[in-house]
């Protein structure tokens, strides 16, 4: 099953591998611009994992079994990587917060990301903040289908979302945009640079083919389970490609997300 599914989204992954947003980034304006609307895709994936977590593992006490002790094994080992992950000078923290890091110095800004962590801190729903938020459509279109396969509660839809539309695609996507940024590499490049080189050797390393484990454990034979694990995940690669597209329109109008407000 996974052979087959990995043929029916080929042409969607090719489609992202050679997206021609990869080779606009070319000047610390274009990076600045792209992380500033890239941001949200790094954010939102930290909620499928956690997700993941909170159905294949117990996280409520009385603590009882989850029922799915191999799949527990194998989120819990993604979490660990990507929720306290070392930054390159070996502190502890997310691949979020490192991204934020590479932000700050290259002097992009934080501030449509930081905004909608404020209003979740102030306990407003998910919904309501992106309804009200002054983001783009290729963003808010993106964070919407996210968070509806989240809250769906289905473990083989949001695994499928998380593996095949992120965490197995990673790799492939920023080694190309590494191949541009390694054209310039100055001092305020290295903790992007490194942010994209851990992502490379834990995603292609580990946590890539950990996700796909994790996916035949949680559909088996359903074959029901396949069908719609094949359905969501072209959703997720399609809305990739639209987020993609309005990456590069940003770059190619040489505009930061931040000028929209």
């Amino acid at each position: 099953m996974i052979e087959r599914l990995e043929q029916e989204l080929l042409p969607l992954r090719e489609k992202l591998k050679h997206h021609p947003v990869y080779k606009s980034i070319n000047s610390i304006k274009d990076i600045q611009s792209f992380m500033e609307n890239h941001v949200f895709a790094v954010w939102d994936f930290m909620s499928l994992l956690k997700q993941l977590q909170n159905l294949l593992s117990c996280n409520e006490i009385p603590w009882r079994p989850s029922g799915y002790p191999k799949a527990s094994r194998l989120i819990n080992e993604i979490v660990w990587g990507e929720e306290s992950d070392l930054n390159r000078k070996g502190i502890p923290m997310s691949h979020f917060e490192m991204y934020l890091e590479a932000m700050n110095s290259l002097g992009a800004s934080t501030k449509n990301i930081d905004e909608i962590i404020e209003a979740i801190n102030t306990g407003e729903s998910i919904s309501n903040i992106l309804n009200k938020a002054p983001l783009p459509l290729h963003i808010k279109n993106f964070l919407e289908f996210t968070f509806e396969v989240v809250y769906s509660n289905k473990t083989h839809l949001i695994a499928a979302v998380f593996t095949f539309g992120r965490e197995d695609l990673i790799p492939h996507m920023f080694i190309e945009i590494i191949k541009n940024l390694k054209i310039s590499q100055g001092e305020d490049l290295e903790d992007l640079i490194y942010y994209f080189e851990r992502h490379i050797e834990v995603d292609s390393g580990e946590h890539g083919p950990m996700s796909i484990e994790m996916i035949q454990h949680l559909c088996a034979q359903d074959y029901k389970k396949w069908d719609e694990v094949l359905i969501y995940s072209k959703q997720a690669l399609e809305l990739r490609i639209k987020l993609w597209d309005g990456i590069l329109a940003y770059l190619e109008n040489k505009q930061s997300l931040i000028s929209i407000k």
